[in-house]
């Protein structure tokens, strides 16, 4: 066991094993800075790998689809998803800094084998349908810009996993600053668009209030629980608690409160932020193609060739195309640290880092690149959106032992959720397990 990061093995039915991210494990110095300030600005940088998920191209299409069908009405999910999302890594982090266990290594250390394997199962279904949604963006960004082919651009995806060898290599902070630098490249280009596309901003503000029609309407349901599993992703949670541990906060129960708060703020920043970049997809197509009567849009392709004659300016595809391209590879780096921490967690696998980084990474893309290939250009975005799909249901499963672990003194000791927050959470949780039934039930009886 890394003894830089012991762990805590009351309530837990096994112990030890290889600390999560081993190589980078308590890389970054915190306990040793005496500015509070400095400590707190230590903690600047997971948040922002966890907030690419409210942004990868699987998202795209399902807010693409949703703006141009319903308008602003979908809104109001993606301010529901970012409240659950809030909550539920705030919680990761709690779990990882308590218990020194990221929730794959939980998962493994509670459960019965059996059962640690099975959540290990849906976890690689979870990365992979990431994975498909992201080497689809990546590659038609590639396509829309360069003209690369698109299975040509699935193949070169697959060297992200150099780019993080090479990045963590330097130091972990590069990997932040990668993917930091990625956001604000997206970000620019979304506010560009959205300042072109001047949407009914009266309409925007009603669109983030509640209504029944999300749940009796199996259509916008289906794109609601999309969005949903776009957003509060179930890779997220295992990996935002491997990736908190990179800081080396010391193992002192005010050392780790401390840590708790300055790891909450910087996940609760950052998910506001994505907030705003998530929202603003969904605004364009509002904006641009439901007000234009254009309710059928979910392509890629198809949008960024109507933006130039439907926001009157040129740049406005290539600025498509560029976001698109930034998010896909910010996606494609966090998703293949998540597959790392989910493949290292629920196995304890023994091999060199960069070895594991490899299968790992070869276990998510094989089948992602070659779903990609067969379905082929015309198939994208129905391929995007039901990944989204898979991945909401597949969130349960990531959620309840989340909440279970961190709602358990035994396991937590003294930093074990409040009664409050044990309540929004498992809330939560139901709220996920029943839309998802509401999905399967209308699915096998509407079709």
């Amino acid at each position: 066991m890394d003894e830089r990061a012991p762990k805590t093995f009351t309530g837990w039915s096994r112990g030890g094993g290889e600390s999560s991210l081993s190589d980078v494990n308590r890389s970054i110095p915190v306990k040793g800075m005496a500015s509070k300030w400095r400590r707190a600005a230590a903690f600047v940088g997971p948040g922002y790998l966890v907030a690419v998920g409210y942004m990868d191209p699987g998202n795209w299409a399902t807010s693409l689809a949703g703006g141009s069908k319903f308008g602003y009405a979908l809104l109001t999910v993606a301010l529901i998803s970012n409240i659950m999302a809030i909550v539920l890594q705030a919680l990761c982090a709690r779990l990882a800094i308590a218990s020194g266990r990221d929730l794959a290594q939980a998962c493994r250390d509670a459960f019965p084998k059996p059962v640690a394997y099975a959540l290990w199962f849906l976890a690689e279904i979870a990365i992979i349908a990431t994975d498909i949604a992201e080497v689809i963006g990546t590659a038609i960004g590639l396509n829309l810009l360069f003209g690369i082919p698109l299975e040509l651009g699935v193949l070169i995806t697959a060297l992200d996993v150099f780019l993080i060898l090479y990045l963590q290599k330097l130091g972990f902070r590069w990997v932040e600053a990668l993917v930091v630098a990625l956001l604000a490249i997206t970000a620019a280009c979304f506010f560009v668009q959205i300042a072109l596309a001047d949407p009914n901003w009266g309409e925007v503000i009603r669109g983030f209030a509640p209504t029944t029609e999300i749940v009796t309407n199996p259509e916008m349901l289906y794109l609601a629980l999309g969005i949903l599993g776009a957003t509060v992703m179930p890779h997220n949670l295992y990996l935002h608690s491997g990736i908190v541990q990179t800081r080396d906060y010391g193992n002192s129960l005010p050392e780790k409160r401390e840590a708790l708060k300055f790891a909450t703020i910087d996940s609760t920043v950052a998910l506001m932020f994505a907030l705003c970049i998530n929202a603003s997809i969904l605004i364009l197509a509002a904006a641009t193609f439901h007000v234009a009567g254009q309710t059928d849009i979910a392509e890629l392709e198809q949008v960024h060739s109507l933006l130039a004659p439907a926001l009157g300016l040129a740049i406005a595809p290539t600025l498509f195309g560029v976001a698109l391209l930034a998010c896909g590879i910010n996606s494609t780096v966090t998703a293949t640290l998540a597959g790392q921490i989910v493949m290292e967690g629920f196995l304890d696998i023994k091999l060199a880092p960069w070895l594991r980084r490899l299968i790992t990474r070869a276990i998510a893309i094989v089948p992602a690149a070659a779903v990609t290939i067969w379905y082929g250009q015309s198939g994208t975005a129905h391929l995007l959106i039901l990944t989204q799909v898979v991945l909401s249901l597949q969130l349960s499963f990531a959620v309840f032992p989340l909440v279970m672990f961190t709602a358990d003194k035994k396991k937590m000791g003294a930093m074990v959720a409040p009664k409050w927050l044990i309540a929004f959470s498992v809330a939560i949780a139901i709220i996920i397990a029943v839309l998802n039934l509401k999905l399967m039930y209308d699915f096998f009886t509407i079709g």
